[in-house]
């Protein structure tokens, strides 16, 4: 498939794609959109920033134009999604996807006001975007008609899961048609998403992309062991101080920690603010705003970021904390090597986190380079992992005291 005109889309798609500059179809589109025009239920996985959204946004409007009559007041696609900031993008891509088609679109998000809520779900909505807890909220008042509902799409579902989602998901999808399509896409396809997917999918097309281990090529991966928390103050301004770092994502494992760091960065002279759960929407979207625009350098955020996020031009990201769950390393590290580009991560990684890394480096199955900055060196480095290829990559006091430590072992 060397163009989107090969899938044969409704006339008013095959413009928006064009006025959106898309020409050629990326892997998962390619894969997924003409199963799903045949009416398949799907179980993807993809990285990502590889175009992941259009591949069941595409399908599901020409579905809708294909047959506009309809009877209830419900919608007829619905799309799951784990956070607020995703739901946002979703819309985005159907907003520029459907700029010449006519459809009721809208979301049912947490930290939003009911009312406008309660009079787009009393419209013929044709598209609803919801993440889980609010859309639970709707159901139980009763304010939801599924009786038209064609397309139940599950996106992010492993993110989902890892906040607890599964029984949300679970009493939604009971109260939807059995007559229906469902899509599932995920960046990874194991455990409770399998499980999920076996109860929620009929007869699937697996269409897999993405995986655990999923290398980042375009991405340098580095760790600093820091002996404490001053030390990693330190190494982290070496990196703001750096012309090359134009603009930065740093994470944080607690929003007390990002609201912290992002006043002490002010108060440095840095342009930056935190995002964290605990924001009023409206701020968090204006903050998210202000990044995309280019009127901050550095959002030091916690992980609600690290999926959904999709800014364009950062140029590292940066770990001050590790997270508690090896998977989010890899959506992290993800916001920045987008889209073509090459991007930089970095780890503080101070002795409360070694057993965080070697978690990560079994997940990737791949050592990630040992790194000092001249002036900086910590005063005793991290256990290692891998006896050949992580001790090749250790700066040379790393390798000293691992033999120190297997002579005190003999």
């Amino acid at each position: 498939m060397d163009s989107f005109k090969d899938l044969e889309l409704e006339e008013k798609l095959q413009q928006a794609i064009e006025a959106c500059g898309f020409e050629t179809p990326t892997p998962i589109q390619r894969d997924s959109i003409p199963e799903i025009l045949k009416g398949k239920d799907v179980l993807a996985s993809a990285q990502t920033g590889t175009g992941k959204t259009a591949s069941f946004v595409l399908p599901a409007m020409h579905k809708l134009l294909s047959k506009p009559n309809r009877k209830g007041s419900g919608p007829r696609v619905l799309i799951l999604t784990p956070t607020r900031e995703l739901a946002g993008q979703v819309n985005n891509n159907i907003r520029d996807l459907g700029q010449f088609c006519k459809f009721v679109t809208g979301s049912v998000i947490g930290g939003m006001p009911y009312p406008p809520q309660i009079r787009l779900l009393q419209k013929k909505v044709d598209i609803l975007v919801a993440t889980p807890g609010r859309l639970m909220d709707h159901m139980e008042k009763g304010r939801i008609d599924y009786s038209d509902l064609e397309i139940f799409v599950l996106d992010e579902a492993d993110r989902m899961l890892d906040l607890g989602f599964i029984g949300d998901i679970r009493n939604i999808a009971a109260k939807l048609p059995r007559e229906r399509q469902t899509l599932l896409f995920s960046a990874t396809l194991e455990g409770k998403v399998l499980t999920i997917a076996h109860d929620l999918l009929r007869d699937p097309v697996t269409i897999q992309l993405a995986s655990n281990n999923v290398k980042h090529e375009l991405i340098k991966q580095k760790v600093h062991y820091a002996d404490d928390l001053i030390h990693k103050h330190r190494i982290l301004d070496s990196y703001l101080k750096r012309d090359e770092l134009t603009h930065a994502l740093i994470f944080t494992a607690t929003k007390k920690t990002a609201d912290r760091l992002a006043a002490i960065l002010e108060a440095q002279g840095h342009n930056s603010a935190a995002l964290h759960g605990d924001m009023p929407q409206g701020l968090r979207k204006k903050t998210m705003d202000k990044m995309q625009e280019r009127k901050l350098r550095i959002l030091v955020a916690t992980d609600v970021a690290a999926r959904g996020l999709d800014i364009k031009g950062i140029t590292h990201v940066i770990n001050f904390e590790l997270p508690s769950v090896a998977e989010d390393y890899i959506h992290r590290i993800g916001r920045t090597g987008r889209a073509g580009e090459n991007g930089i991560a970095i780890s503080l990684v101070s002795p409360e986190d070694w057993g965080k890394l070697r978690e990560i480096e079994r997940l990737t199955d791949m050592p990630v380079e040992r790194v000092v900055v001249p002036g900086l060196e910590p005063e005793r480095a991290g256990p290692e992992f891998r006896s050949a290829s992580a001790a090749s990559r250790l700066p040379r006091f790393g390798r000293k005291k691992r033999r120190m430590g297997s002579r005190l072992r003999r």
